[in-house]
This record gives C-alpha cells, structure tokens and sequence, in this order.
C-alpha cells in the first residue's frame, strides 16, 4: 500500500512537471505570436500623409513652408498616352488631349502659392515636358536626373535646392517612390498630377510633407 502511494505520488510529481513545462512553453509561443506581429507593426515604414481632404494642419505646415521658399516638390506628369485609349495630344509618348486641363489647373494651384521664388525642372521624356509646358509654361531640354533616378533622387534634389526657393520637379512615379524610399517610407503610386511635397528646412534632415492629388486641390483647408 505505502509503495503503491508512493509510485501515485511520483507519478503526480513527474506529471506537474510535464504539466508546468507543456504550460510555460505555451506561454513562450503565445507571447512569441503576439511580439512579433506588434515587432512589424511598429518597425513599418511610415505612411506619406495625405495634405488634402480637411488636413488643417498639414495644409498650414505647406503654405508656411512655401512661404520661406523651404520645399521641394515632385509633380508626376499627367495621363500618358500610350497607356490610355483617349486620344494623344501631341505624339504617342505625350501626354492625352484630355488631360491637359489638369495640368493647367494643378498649375494654377500653384499660381496661387506662388512661382516668385521657385526654381522648376523636368525631365526630357515628352510627357513631363508638355506637362511642365501646360503647368508652368516651361519646356526645355529637360533633366536627365529626372528619368531614372534609381537610389539618387533625394540627393540630387538637394544638390538643385537653392536656400529660400521651392524646387518644382515634373518627373515620373518611379523617382517619385524612389524619393519615399529614400526617406524610409511606404512607397506608393501616387496617380497623374499628384504633388508630393517634401520639407528642406533642415538640408541635412530632409522630410516629408505629404501629397496631394491633383483632383483633391480645392479641399487644401489651411485653416
């Protein structure tokens, strides 16, 4: 009888240790489960804010920015003709017919910041070209930074940055989630006529502003 309890008692014994073993590994798992989505969560680059749709205080932060002539912005060439079934402007890497008003009006938003202090380029491709044309009644040869701008574009646009005037550059979507990239952000593909402004205050630290798309002017609300 007592070696029978005995065995009861060792077997109870070997069980809690199973028990409490088989009980902090699930502990370790769960906890393992739970760190490393929060891990991904919280090491994600950060999203470009949108300055458009009531944004007050994104709004405020361009136009005193814009004032001190302290912004960088890239403006993405309007609808390109070759991906769309409307009808080309002017050659089949151009932009469409359609799509001129656009870049007239995102221009005329602009206008309204004001082009005193701004220095404006674009790249060579037909389509910035005209859309520089229609924006800013610029067209030149154009810039070959603007093209490919695979790992350099941030630190080329600071090399054109003048101290006290914005920098307008008409350039594609690729330099524009380069410039994202480069400011460790989650790139995005912004769509035709997007503006996305970015802060040289501080050369050394550039940062991000935000965008606006090129429909989503009239709901810039600095105040």
């Amino acid at each position: 009888m007592e070696l029978r309890l005995s065995l009861f008692g060792i077997k109870r014994s070997i069980d809690l240790k199973r028990f409490t073993r088989y009980r902090n590994a699930a502990v370790v798992l769960a906890s393992a489960l739970l760190v490393i989505p929060l891990t991904v969560f919280l090491l994600r680059p950060a999203t470009v804010p949108d300055l458009a749709h009531g944004n007050v205080r994104g709004a405020q932060a361009l136009m005193k920015e814009w004032a001190k002539g302290d912004l960088i912005v890239l403006v993405r060439h309007v609808e390109r003709c070759d991906h769309s079934s409307a009808a080309c402007l002017i050659g089949n890497d151009g932009i469409t017919e359609r799509s001129r008003s656009v870049a007239t009006k995102v221009g005329a938003q602009f206008r309204n910041l004001g082009l005193d202090k701004a220095d404006i380029y674009h790249s060579p491709i037909l389509r910035t070209a005209q859309t520089a044309g229609f924006m800013f009644n610029k067209a030149d040869a154009g810039e070959d930074w603007l093209v490919g701008c695979k790992g350099t574009m941030l630190r080329d646009a600071l090399a054109h940055k003048v101290a006290g005037r914005n920098l307008i550059l008409v350039t594609h979507s690729e330099c524009m989630a380069q410039l994202e990239k480069d400011l460790d952000l989650t790139t995005s593909t912004l769509g035709y006529g997007a503006s996305l402004f970015i802060s040289a205050e501080t050369p050394n630290s550039p940062r991000m502003l935000g965008f606006i798309e090129a429909s989503d002017w009239p709901t810039v609300t600095p105040r």
